[in-house]
């Protein structure tokens, strides 16, 4: 067999070869979210599942891992195979308010993930029960003057609790908080009266808002939302020192090939450009944006260094 007769079996069986191995994804996928069933994560993170098994050709399987401000599932990531088989939507309530109030985090978000694409950033409002007589953000601050340590607020995760405290502190307020797993399991509360007030990016509360049965006093962008065109921003409103903001992102666990993470990249930001996808994201509150996985990290680094002085700041002991 001549010199070009035998190059030409080679490649031949090299391509027979690589024909054999399987192709990602070749199987199921799993889609993580730290969060219950009920507030906006969970069906942002089964938008998002439904529009890459299209593409993919594979389903992607949601899983609600909630618990520890979504910190519980962002640590089991970190001990998955990096096969790309296992990702996980998660927002900076893992990725960096879960590690900035805690003293010996169980994971490093900079260092323990893979990071994929984000996501977008989410629309959130202030919102309070119509018991309460304030129409507008100033007359909230001003009736928590006259009235210190009654009125009663709830949070779903850290980011709603760093809102409330640069909002108390920036103004001067006092108020009790309610803790909660999630935003899901506040609402009744809310929509019952047993809270005064929240931050919120529910999705069905804006509906709420609109039917009269929540009042949403300030959204927490740059500009005001179309969702609720009429609400001013909050620094419109009366308090431009609330400056955290919400961001999600998509990660995978630690070491994943590269080839497996620019896939799911290149798919995530194709279905973020989808116009079904941005309006069924829009309907809850997200703000589309997709990025590179560098970018992503980016993101999470700087956020994570305002987390970090914002607590400190604030004096807010560490878990």
């Amino acid at each position: 067999m001549n010199t070009l007769s035998k190059a030409a079996l080679a490649l031949a069986l090299l391509l027979c070869a690589g024909s054999a191995l399987p192709q990602y994804p070749s199987k199921p996928i799993r889609f993580i979210v730290g969060f219950p069933p009920g507030g906006s994560a969970d069906p942002t993170t089964r938008i998002i599942g439904a529009a890459l098994a299209q593409q993919l050709g594979q389903p992607v399987v949601v899983e609600n891992r909630p618990g520890a401000d979504s910190a519980i599932a962002a640590e089991m990531m970190t001990r998955q195979p990096p096969d790309g088989y296992t990702i996980m939507f998660a927002s900076n309530s893992a990725m960096t308010a879960a590690v900035a109030l805690r003293k010996n985090p169980a994971y490093d978000p900079l260092a323990d993930f893979s990071p994929i694409s984000m996501v977008g950033r989410a629309t959130i409002f202030f919102y309070t029960h119509p018991s309460v007589p304030a129409a507008t953000l100033k007359e909230f601050i001003e009736h928590a003057r006259a009235n210190p340590g009654k009125l009663v607020y709830g949070t779903g995760n850290p980011l709603s609790i760093l809102y409330n405290v640069q909002l108390m502190n920036s103004t001067g307020i006092s108020m009790l908080h309610v803790p909660y797993k999630g935003e899901g399991p506040l609402m009744p509360d809310i929509i019952a009266g047993r809270l005064h007030s929240s931050f919120l990016s529910q999705g069905n509360a804006i509906s709420l808002a609109k039917e009269g049965k929540l009042r949403a006093l300030a959204v927490l962008l740059d500009k005001r939302s179309p969702l609720l065109p009429e609400v001013p921003t909050i620094a419109e409103a009366g308090a431009p020192a609330v400056t955290v903001r919400q961001w999600a992102g998509i990660f995978g666990p630690p070491k994943m090939p590269r080839d497996i993470v620019e896939r799911l990249n290149k798919e995530v930001n194709a279905a973020l450009k989808r116009p079904d996808v941005l309006e069924q994201l829009q309907r809850y509150g997200y703000a589309a944006e997709g990025s590179t996985p560098e970018g992503l990290t980016a993101i999470n680094r700087d956020d994570l260094a305002l987390w970090r002085r914002l607590v400190r700041e604030a004096g807010i002991p560490l878990e």
